[in-house]
């Protein structure tokens, strides 16, 4: 019977590879086509590189403005996805605790938004943001960014502070905490898989997102990288040896990201299981 078992998990653990390795065969062929020449990308039907080459990753590090591109997309994604967590902690709270007229209206307006399409109003929000003088800068995108992360996050997070037990607000106020240390003391630290939730969305919406960023900003100087890969298409040809190296550039931070976020979803997916 153990023998048994033990082909069966030996079965499903090279299933498994195999099905991961098919999954990400497209990654795969985008990462080893970044180490080939490009006139090898449109001959070879090889894989793997016949020529091993770092021409690519040179090109962007010395004739494109890659890196500044990037930061710039750290900078938007950072700030959009830390504001977004804090701003749609609080609104989720108070829509989660707090029952009144405004409160139901408030957040039934956030489904009507969410199901509003962001490209029927990027020409009035050009207009006055040109008025502003805040086209070309990173600080139109990440208020545009925040902006359309808040109604779906702040659901996420109602949806998650509903299933906190009110209990433990009460013994808090028994303690001698207010509503406000109640919130940062008590309920925030129990909020992991709410807050990591809502960070991977953010996040990955800062980070990939290309239609606003191509409106608001113009140079090449405050471009985000999504932006920045396009350039590298032109009418009549494409620089695909400088575009697979830039997006396997691009996805290093999100799979640190995605790691670094795993850790406390799990952690804190494993303590909520337990409450009650």
């Amino acid at each position: 019977m153990k023998k048994h078992k033990g082909i069966r998990k030996t079965i499903l653990f090279f299933s498994l590879i195999v099905i991961t390795f098919l999954i990400n065969l497209p990654i795969i062929t985008m990462i080893l086509n970044s180490f080939k020449s490009n006139s090898e990308m449109r001959t070879s039907t090889h894989i793997l590189p016949q020529n091993f080459t770092l021409e690519n990753y040179l090109h962007l590090h010395t004739q494109t403005m890659f890196w500044t591109q990037f930061k710039n997309s750290v900078i938007v994604t950072f700030w959009g996805t830390l504001l977004s967590i804090i701003v749609a902690a609080f609104a989720g709270f108070a829509i989660s605790r707090f029952r009144s007229t405004f409160i139901s209206i408030y957040s039934k307006s956030l489904l009507m938004l969410q199901m509003f399409p962001i490209i029927l109003v990027l020409i009035p929000l050009f207009i006055m943001f040109r008025h502003l003088e805040l086209i070309n800068t990173l600080y139109s995108v990440i208020i545009l960014y925040v902006t359309l992360h808040l109604p779906f996050a702040i659901w996420m997070y109602k949806g998650y502070f509903d299933s906190i037990p009110r209990e433990l607000e009460e013994a808090a106020r028994i303690d001698g905490c207010n509503r406000f240390q109640t919130f940062i003391k008590i309920i925030l630290p129990i909020s992991g898989p709410g807050i990591a939730a809502v960070a991977i969305f953010s996040f990955l919406f800062s980070f990939n997102e290309y239609l606003i960023a191509n409106i608001f900003l113009k140079t090449e100087d405050v471009m985000t990288i999504p932006v920045g890969i396009q350039l590298f298409m032109q009418q009549y040809s494409s620089d695909w040896g400088s575009i697979t190296a830039a997006a396997t550039l691009t996805m290093v931070p999100v799979f640190l990201f995605f790691l670094f976020v795993q850790k406390y979803f799990i952690a804190g997916s494993a303590a909520g299981a337990v409450k009650g």
